[in-house]
């Protein structure tokens, strides 16, 4: 009878934490409330090259197959598609040619820096209604190019734009060239619709000259009439307002009178200073004296005489006193000095008479111009008034008459130009019917059905990998869940591996070959010769696996292990018997026990009835020493099968286990337990925190790696011991860590000729 242990916690209350050491009795648990669990955040790794490389390796038939496809199927489209054929004519466009051929058309030439803007112009032009039109009904192109819709009345679509599918107007860099490609499955109709193109093209350019030229000439002959009819107006007028100045040249007039004025006033002030002078020499004579006679202009005269009186005067002195008043000389001198007394007196009255007929003449004079200073300033005045209305006049008379002068000028240069088409825009190279089509460009089509279909197949091959969530790489599982890799199982059918292992309770109906190491009653080694490379393979990783578990943890031994998975189907049985038999293999005592009692298949594995069980030890109806069934070929190997099916045995796993595990420790040094899958049941979370360690089956490119971090993170938080995880079903083309499985092939050959066919080694 078991001992009555401590009942487990309520399912309800499985997420709190349990601290417990390996072996240390169920009554010692200490439960915590944990932190909230969530999922944990899978870090995503660096992903190297050689991945990649992998990648393509793996799909390389694939992705070749894929490839070939794509270029035979573009190869069979083009060889069935019409033959397009494109013809291109160059007009070449001379921005420095002048416009026209009279004035200063003729002259001018474009210093622009707007070659791209120009040539832009061009080519929206050439894709103008007005250029394409007249083409594309000359050859019928909208009909040809299945423009028109069949619910749609051609009528309601012949004002619309003409727009053409097929042509193409380019520029080449850095020139002032222009092709006008079209595309028809013709040669001859490509190379007359791009040359019609162009003629159109040119021709439109100029009828729009020559309509700019037309309009501007109709204009400027509405404003010549005005003009003509304006400058009458001012002519007439200038010419009456000559008549009624009666002069011939105002200007002129002006001038003469501006002289005249300034002669006028110089001999004015002439005689303003001769008067002044004369008035001073008549008002000084007017004194009597003779030294102011002598002082004018007749004074030379006036001297003499008194040089002459007054020699006569000393002459008569001398005389009168030599002879007495009755002498003859005395008398003679007298009279002379008398005489020249009278002379002198008569000569100072002429010099006043003549001083004041030179004064009054001078003022006279004075007054005279006086008057024609004034009359001339006024003539003056009045003439300048009337010059300036006069220039006037004459200005605008001028300018209305340059006006229309120029006005008729322009309008016979637009009439010459408009007649001149230049040539600033010239068919440079016709189109001519081309000998090959363009389209379809078989060279061109395969290699971009190559490229693009390579870069699709590779793509879609990176992008397969990249969202494939399932475990897979082990490298890619150590850093995403932290958990170690202990081994990687090959891809075994099924039916390869139940014999061996239904060989190992029945060795006497065993094939050679049939087991890991199987043992007859009298101990000796049955064969291990093997058809099957591929499942000594397997043997041999379990092997592996065996010494990982054992080596994982050192410090406290792993007595006690449970296998489980995380979904059913996974190989946690397989894994779980191999395990078994590998320990019990190398002399140590191994218990086996089935744990999943809702699906047991320990006992359908190894081929031994299953009446008692696991079962029946929980529901305390047979010991369990009593319930494990013992292998004859393998004596170091004892099985607990799951017993009968009971639905009262799941709830009681979690007392009654530990019991029987601490009791069996003594007696084995290894109890492996298969549990059902983590995730479906809650018997596996009870086990895990009685075993010493737990092992997680997972199937490479099967298992979804959310399921396994959640079972991990389920396990860390009741603090059970997880060993590590295996991988099983590998084939080498899951991952690039898997290709020496490519081998397997090589090693069974020669695992079978080391063995031989007949004994063996153990």
């Amino acid at each position: 009878m078991m001992q009555e242990i401590n009942p487990p916690l309520p399912e309800a209350n499985l997420p709190a934490t349990v601290n417990r050491e390996p072996g240390q009795p169920l009554a010692a648990w200490q439960y915590q409330v944990p932190p909230s669990f969530s999922e944990p955040d899978l870090e995503q790794p660096g992903v190297p090259v050689s991945h990649y490389l992998w990648i393509l390796r793996r799909h390389r038939y694939k992705i070749m197959a894929f490839v070939a496809v794509c270029v035979f199927g573009t190869y069979f489209v083009s060889t069935r598609l019409v033959p397009i054929f494109e013809a291109t004519t160059t007009v070449d466009v001379d921005r420095q040619a002048p416009p026209g051929v009279v004035g200063q058309d003729s002259q001018r030439a474009n210093t622009l820096n707007d070659a791209d803007q120009f040539l832009a112009t061009q080519i929206k032009l050439i894709q103008s209604d007005s250029v394409l039109r007249p083409v594309a009904e000359k050859y019928n192109l909208l009909e040809r190019e299945k423009q028109f819709r069949e619910d749609v009345p051609k009528d309601s679509t012949a004002n619309a734009p003409v727009l053409l599918k097929k042509l193409r107007v380019t520029r080449p860099p850095n020139t002032y060239l222009l092709l006008i490609s079209y595309r028809s499955p013709e040669a001859i109709l490509a190379a007359d619709v791009a040359n019609a193109i162009a003629n159109s093209y040119i021709e439109h350019t100029y009828d729009i000259r020559i309509r700019s030229s037309s309009s501007l000439a109709s204009f400027m002959e509405k404003q010549i009439e005005e003009l003509r009819a304006k400058m009458e107006i001012s002519s007439a007028a200038l010419l009456k307002f000559d008549r009624e100045m009666n002069i011939i040249n105002p200007e002129e007039k002006t001038n003469i009178l501006s002289a005249r004025l300034l002669q006028l006033n110089t001999e004015y002030t002439t005689a303003q200073g001769d008067r002044v002078r004369k008035e001073v020499a008549y008002q000084t004579a007017k004194t009597g004296t003779l030294e102011a006679a002598m002082s004018s202009t007749q004074g030379e005269t006036l001297k003499k005489l008194m040089e002459r009186r007054n020699e006569a005067a000393q002459k008569f002195s001398q005389i009168r006193e030599q002879y007495g008043a009755r002498h003859q000389e005395y008398k003679k001198s007298d009279a002379e000095v008398k005489e020249l007394t009278q002379q002198v007196e008569a000569g100072r009255r002429n010099i006043l008479k003549q001083a004041e007929l030179e004064y009054q003449e001078s003022d006279h004079r004075e007054n005279m111009l006086k008057r024609a200073v004034a009359e001339t300033k006024a003539e003056f005045d009045k003439v300048n008034a009337r010059s300036f209305e006069y220039q006037q006049l004459k200005r605008e008379a001028e300018a209305d008459k340059q006006l229309y002068e120029e006005l008729v000028r322009k309008i016979r240069e637009a009439s010459i130009n408009a007649g001149f088409q230049s040539n600033s825009i010239r068919l440079a190279d016709g189109a001519r019917p081309p000998v090959k089509p363009v389209f379809p460009n078989m060279p061109l089509n395969l290699t971009l059905a190559f490229l693009f279909s390579a870069m699709a197949a590779v793509g879609a091959a990176v992008g397969s990998d990249a969202m494939d969530k399932t475990i897979r790489d082990p490298e890619q599982i150590v850093q995403t869940l932290n958990v170690e890799v202990l081994g990687s199982l090959p891809m075994v059918r099924e039916k390869e591996f139940r014999p061996r292992l239904a060989a190992v309770a029945n060795p006497n109906g065993v094939s050679p070959g049939a087991a890991l190491v199987l043992r007859n009653k009298n101990g000796h080694a049955l064969s291990r010769t093997s058809n099957n490379g591929i499942l000594t393979l397997f043997e041999e990783s379990m092997r592996t696996l065996h010494s990982s578990i054992l080596l994982s943890d050192l410090d406290r031994g792993i007595h006690s292990l449970l296998v489980t998975s995380t979904a059913p189907g996974e190989g946690k049985s397989t894994t779980a018997a191999y395990l078994a038999i590998s320990n019990a293999e190398q002399g140590h005592r191994t218990l086996l026990i089935d744990g999943d009692l809702r699906r047991p298949s320990i006992h359908r594995i190894f081929g031994i009835p299953s009446t008692s069980g696991l079962s029946s030890v929980l529901l305390e109806q047979t010991p369990w020493r009593q319930a494990v069934a013992k292998l004859e070929s393998h004596p170091n190997l004892d099985i607990l099968p799951a017993g009968p099916s009971s639905r009262r045995a799941p709830d009681l796993v979690a007392r009654g286990l530990e019991a029987m595990v601490e009791e069996a420790s003594r007696e084995y040094s290894m109890i492996v337990i298969d549990s059902p899958p983590f995730l479906n049941f809650a018997e596996p979370l009870r086990m895990s925190t009685i075993v010493d360690g737990v092992l997680l089956v997972t199937v490479a490119g099967q298992t979804n790696r959310q399921a396994v971090a959640s079972v991990v993170a389920t396990l860390k938080r009741v603090r059970a011991n997880v060993v590590g995880l295996v991988l099983n079903k590998v084939t080498k083309d899951l991952t690039e860590h898997y290709h020496y499985y490519g081998y397997y092939g090589y090693y069974g050959k020669n695992y079978a000729s080391y063995y031989g066919e007949s004994g063996g080694r153990s």
